[in-house]
């Protein structure tokens, strides 16, 4: 992701925007502009308390094996559904949320992080959300 500045003259008053990420998985002709997305503004956006803790929720039950895999990968990257199965096979007890902590450091990004019981260990699951197309995708998954 990139932060880039709006504002030309030194007395402006300067804000950030989101250029969103490129899904690498799709090759460099993707990223050509015909087929970038276009970030979105949060009043476009569905509410991210509600959307994330579905989003969430759905992950813990792929990892239960209760749901595939592909009810999340029109929401999140590639890479993103890549690492939810590859953790999928590592995880083999319950999974409890405890903790969603929500961070929104400029408009139309979410980091998540979500402190989870897993058997007897507590781990930590961060996520980003990028707000493109006037919906939420997840561009990064980190199970700690």
């Amino acid at each position: 992701m990139q932060l880039q500045r709006i504002g030309s003259t030194l007395g402006s008053s300067r804000k950030l925007y989101l250029v969103p990420s490129i899904d690498k998985d799709f090759g460099e002709e993707w990223s050509h502009p015909k087929f970038s997305t276009v970030p979105s503004h949060l009043s476009e956006l569905p509410n991210i308390h509600t959307w994330s803790k579905s989003f969430i929720i759905a992950v813990i039950e792929i990892w239960a094996g209760k749901r595939s895999i592909v009810q999340i990968s029109g929401s999140s990257h590639r890479l993103v559904t890549r690492r939810v199965n590859y953790y999928a096979n590592k995880i083999q007890n319950l999974c409890k949320i405890r903790r969603i902590y929500l961070s929104q450091p400029i408009e139309g990004v979410s980091e998540i992080t979500v402190t989870l019981l897993i058997g007897e260990r507590v781990r930590s699951l961060i996520l980003r959300f990028e707000g493109v197309d006037k919906r939420w995708i997840c561009t990064e998954l980190q199970l700690i």
